[in-house]
């Protein structure tokens, strides 16, 4: 079994990878193959609803000029997907966003290949905004017909400098918590 997570963050080792390493803690010592993909840094447009994909039927977006198509064939491939990412100005970043769309839009176009995988948000905030960034990425994994687990607390952390989401003692204990919740329902699922 394997998850791949996505870092939306501009910060690549900033606060959100590091609650997504909460969680990968716990995933591997179920013995769960874990993959970080960090987008800092690379290249993801926006989706430009050309529609090519619903003719194409290729599992592919048909820009092949940034990360995104790489990203899609991690996720096909992946029995969990962790969705990371930083709140900015109240909502997600951008290319957790265009991510979200074009990945949606494959998948859509493919015949639902996330379908029950199961998915996890993972947010990094500073003060406000990060409830309704936890509910945009969530909003991905049901309409992409994927399952979500629980935790003990919303998946969120907060602190603002890097690292400062390691002082948050309930932040880490949801991710731990998490961690345990999706390795649970992936064991269950593969039954």
């Amino acid at each position: 079994m394997k998850v791949i997570a996505f870092n939306g963050s501009a910060r690549k080792n900033g606060n959100t990878a590091i609650l997504i390493r909460y969680v990968f803690e716990e995933l591997e010592k179920e013995g769960i193959e874990t993959e970080l993909v960090q987008l800092a840094g690379k290249r993801v447009h926006g989706c430009a609803a050309c529609m090519k994909c619903f003719k194409n039927k290729d599992e592919q977006c048909s820009f092949d000029d940034d990360i995104v198509n790489e990203c899609i064939e991690k996720m096909i491939s992946a029995d969990g997907i962790i969705l990371g990412s930083p709140v900015y100005f109240a909502d997600l970043t951008s290319e957790t966003k265009a991510l979200m769309d074009r990945a949606g839009m494959v998948g859509r176009a493919n015949g639902n290949p996330y379908s029950r995988k199961v998915g996890a948000a993972v947010v990094a905030g500073r003060r406000a905004g990060a409830i309704h960034t936890y509910d945009s990425i969530n909003h991905f994994f049901f309409i992409s017909q994927m399952i979500v687990p629980g935790s003990s607390y919303w998946n969120i952390g907060f602190g603002k400098e890097i690292g400062e989401v390691e002082k948050d003692e309930e932040g880490h204990r949801t991710m731990t918590d998490l961690g345990k919740n999706m390795a649970w329902l992936m064991k269950k699922i593969g039954e």
